[in-house]
């Protein structure tokens, strides 16, 4: 098998925490993971034929949890990227499914034919880039999207409880990241909209600091 290269990107990549992310994930979500991934699967509406790609998939849990709810015979695929290799090896390797497929790939930078997905998604991925390849990221996504494709994005943004608030700010400075300064502003939405997707509504929240919204191409 061909050795696998992580792809240049401005934005974070996590290649450093491959060997310990399906340990920190966990307790970073504080023992929900497994319920808040099945609530992004429920929004996405799944029928066994559709296509979905995953941005920024890391170990590959959710691009799996998809991935169980299509059929592959009837065309039906998940499709996780990440630019960091060392995640995709880990997902190839732990997280195999006939109807999914993992590969190294910049989110602002698709490899995909116009309008080649039925559904979009992605969880804690924009929190890592900064506004400009958020917003490339937004319109690549747009792109790939077949008309009435549905966005799903999970990440940081306006806290709402003292928790919330602790936690991102403390992650903000912690590891001098200024993208999560952007989230956590709230300028997720607005990016989502001047891409070309509807008006996102807010569908849940997690912890008083992850915000789930659900969109779609017109």
């Amino acid at each position: 098998m061909p050795q696998l290269s992580s792809i240049p990107t401005r934005g974070r990549t996590l290649d450093h925490a491959a060997a310990v992310y399906d340990i920190v994930e966990p307790l970073i979500m504080l023992g929900k993971q497994a319920q808040y991934e099945r609530d992004i699967v429920d929004l996405l509406q799944l029928q066994p034929s559709d296509r979905v790609l995953d941005l920024g998939c890391g170990t590959g849990t959710l691009t799996l949890s998809i991935a169980e709810r299509l059929d592959p015979s009837m065309g039906g695929q998940a499709t996780g990227i990440d630019a960091a290799a060392k995640m995709i090896r880990v997902a190839r390797d732990k997280r195999p499914h006939p109807a999914a497929w993992y590969t190294p790939m910049a989110a602002e930078a698709l490899d995909f034919e116009d309008a080649s997905f039925d559904a979009v998604v992605s969880s804690l991925f924009f929190h890592h880039v900064d506004a400009d390849l958020k917003l490339r990221a937004f319109r690549e996504s747009f792109r790939v999207l077949k008309p009435g494709g549905k966005l799903i994005v999970a990440d940081m943004h306006v806290p709402t409880t003292f928790f919330g608030t602790l936690v991102s700010h403390v992650s903000r400075w912690f590891f001098m990241q200024p993208e999560i300064g952007e989230n956590i502003r709230g300028i997720l939405p607005e990016l989502m909209v001047k891409a070309g997707f509807a008006e996102p509504r807010l569908a849940s929240r997690y912890f008083g600091y992850i915000a789930v919204f659900s969109t779609g191409k017109p």
